[in-house]
């Protein structure tokens, strides 16, 4: 099944793809994940990426459709995928298009923003290994080291309140208007993303399972 995780940044979109990914074994596409990928590595798309992801701003279109393409070329997408982060405007969507990838179903998970900024100024993720951790929905054991590598944690430049508020203006500018666009194709699917994370899991399973009846 191909799919798509519409939803602000802090959402939940990645916790979600996440599970769904393992249990159904099929890969997430997480266009930020590559690209903080290349941050830490230093390339230079990295280095381009940076300074805007830094101001949350997002990354131009170029560079990220071109990295999706790559992706959706490689093998294990052949029987599925799930886009976590793209498309992140309608030239992406439309560009989504043009590669022929026949999506399924359209994933919009509502949080309001009051929620997104508490929560995300409560997340920390490890420097080294990347894993996630939040001050008090998933802290970890000493709530300053990861539990999977003991490296330290740390709160990402674009968590900080003020650019979580600059990164919901240009969501809402800028992707907000994809859930028109994927509802005229009637692929939008609405979920409460405040009713709990195995809540949230089952509701897009059963969207999943009605897909696959019909």
């Amino acid at each position: 099944m191909k799919m798509i995780f519409l939803g602000a940044p802090g959402a939940g979109k990645g916790t979600q793809a996440a599970i769904i990914s393992e249990k159904y074994g099929i890969p997430t596409i997480s266009t930020g994940e590559i690209i903080r990928g290349a941050i830490k590595a230093g390339t230079e798309m990295g280095k381009n990426a940076k300074a805007y992801i830094e101001k949350g701003q997002l990354v131009p279109d170029e560079v990220v459709i071109g990295i999706v393409r790559d992706r959706l070329a490689e093998p294990d997408c052949a029987k599925g995928f799930i886009l976590d982060g793209f498309p992140r405007t309608i030239a992406q969507a439309e560009a989504l298009e043009a590669m022929d990838a026949k999506i399924d179903l359209v994933v919009d998970l509502m949080v309001s923003d009051e929620v997104i900024i508490n929560r995300m100024g409560g997340r920390r993720v490890c420097t080294q290994c990347g894993a996630t951790y939040h001050v008090t929905g998933n802290p970890s054991k000493d709530g300053k080291t990861c539990d999977k590598c003991g490296s330290e944690l740390t709160t990402r430049k674009d968590d900080v309140p003020e650019v979580v508020k600059d990164r919901l203006s240009v969501y809402h500018t800028q992707t907000a208007p994809l859930e028109a666009y994927y509802e005229k194709k009637n692929l939008l699917q609405r979920i409460d993303g405040l009713i709990g994370l195995e809540n949230v899991t089952a509701e897009i399973e059963k969207l999943m399972a009605n897909l696959a009846e019909k």
